[in-house]
């Protein structure tokens, strides 16, 4: 049950936009082994001058910020799996291998509150946390 939040620096086209998501969503499935239909996803657009990059940056208007947040348990090769995938994923959209930043925030499951308002620890999640 990643929650994602992709953050560009530059408008993209609606088709390109989809692909980004969709880049960063198989990686998930990929590295996480979460479910296909397990999408929550979203893509924000600022302006250039709203969204500060490191300097030193060839291509400033197509640094990337991912921030993901799940439950606790996947394992540090599960993370490296899960970087590396995100930025071959991202790199046919023309968007640098050092232009991508992913945080990983890992959250208890008792603190994510699912299906009709229940803790996420009460109930079978029905998919493993701990690859």
């Amino acid at each position: 049950m990643p929650s994602v939040l992709i953050e560009v620096r530059q408008k993209y086209t609606l088709e390109v936009e989809l692909g980004i998501i969709e880049a960063v969503h198989s990686a998930l499935i990929e590295a996480f082994r979460i479910m296909p239909n397990d999408r929550h996803l979203r893509l924000v657009t600022y302006e250039a001058h709203h969204f500060q990059c490191p300097p030193d940056k060839e291509k400033p208007e197509f640094f990337t910020h991912i921030t993901i947040d799940c439950f606790v348990g996947r394992s540090l090769e599960t993370k490296r799996l899960l970087y590396k995938t995100i930025v071959d994923n991202l790199e046919p959209f023309g968007v640098p291998r050092d232009h991508v930043m992913i945080i990983i925030r890992e959250i208890s499951t008792d603190n994510f509150g699912i299906r009709g308002g229940q803790a996420a620890s009460d109930i079978d999640l029905g998919f493993k946390i701990d690859v």
